[in-house]
């Protein structure tokens, strides 16, 4: 007989917690690329879109405006995600 026990099913290994300080820059991080992406890229396809058009500063301006819509959806997104987790 081996002086090693016999492992059991429920011995799986735990995964670390992670510290307050990575999951907390882990959150800024998330919401900072969704707040800055859709924003800045709907200005600048809109600038670029003006600039082909002639068309200035209207497509600019139209790809901010989708750019803060689609930010507010996914800043929701992540609210609801994290209130559904507490």
């Amino acid at each position: 007989m081996s002086s090693a026990a016999a492992k059991n099913s429920d011995d799986k290994p735990k995964p670390p917690e992670k510290s307050a300080a990575l999951i907390l820059f882990m959150i800024a991080a998330d919401t900072t690329w969704r707040m800055f992406i859709p924003t800045l890229g709907g200005t600048l396809l809109g600038l670029w879109i003006d600039s082909m058009q002639g068309t200035e500063p209207r497509f600019a301006v139209g790809g901010l405006v989708v750019g803060i819509i689609v930010t507010t959806f996914l800043i929701r997104q992540l609210y609801k995600k994290a209130n559904e987790q507490q």
